[in-house]
């Protein structure tokens, strides 16, 4: 981090600054999601919007999932697969 010019405060003084300006700008995140929810529920379609949330969540985490849990195929699998298609390409 490099310090602003005509600022002498010490290390303490600079982290509690940067604790009060990330607790701040966390509350206005709050409060602004907090007011997004309050427009949502005020809807008459909230039942649907939920609906729609629940299976855009479900099919984001399922698509996380099959990204990063599924362990890549072994490479020699791979290989074996390849020579299998080929000669049977090659017998038709």
């Amino acid at each position: 981090m490099t310090r602003e010019a005509g600022h002498d405060g010490n290390l303490d003084e600079r982290v509690v600054l940067l604790v009060a300006g990330a607790a701040d700008l966390a509350v206005s995140a709050v409060g602004s999601a907090l007011g997004a929810v309050r427009g949502l529920l005020r809807r008459s379609d909230a039942a649907e919007l939920a609906a729609e949330a629940e299976h855009e969540l479900t099919a984001r985490g399922r698509l996380l999932l099959d990204r990063y849990a599924a362990p890549p195929p072994a490479h020699l699998e791979l290989l074996a697969r390849h020579v299998v298609a080929r000669r049977a390409s090659d017998d038709t």
